[in-house]
């Protein structure tokens, strides 16, 4: 499977109750290189795990709506924007975060990741500049 296709997979998997999720897409070695607004981290295994636990234990429902798809031999590029419904609102889906993400990809899993993030707002995604690809 290429790293594009792998990436696609990811994105419409079931996020929120496969359980398996990081077990399937992520290398046991892996590292996240993540710059946020809540600053910069770098995530291990073990920590995207929780993260997992994190957003299955706070959302019935996460979407994620991809502007740009591009691969490189081994690497993969994303931009898209993470919507989600929280349990606390059911039944109002909102945009998260806006994401731009660079994967290696090795032994057919998600290995090296630099990922840069901002919350979501709506002007953006009025904008038209986040327009949805369909994978």
């Amino acid at each position: 499977m290429s790293p594009k296709e792998l990436l696609k997979q990811f994105y419409n998997a079931d996020i929120i109750n496969n359980n398996k999720l990081v077990e399937e897409f992520y290398h046991k070695e892996c590292e996240l290189h993540w710059n946020s607004s809540q600053g910069f981290r770098i995530s291990k295994f073990q920590d995207i795990l929780g993260f997992f636990k994190n957003v299955r234990e706070n959302y019935v429902s996460i979407r994620y709506e991809m502007s740009h798809l591009l691969e490189d031999n081994d690497h993969v590029t994303s931009r898209y924007t993470v919507f989600g419904k929280p349990i606390e609102n059911m039944d109002e889906e909102m945009p998260l975060a806006h994401y731009m993400c660079i994967w290696q990809v090795k032994d057919g899993k998600l290995y090296r990741g630099y990922q840069i993030s901002q919350l979501a707002d709506d002007l953006a995604i009025e904008s038209n500049s986040f327009s949805e690809i369909k994978v």
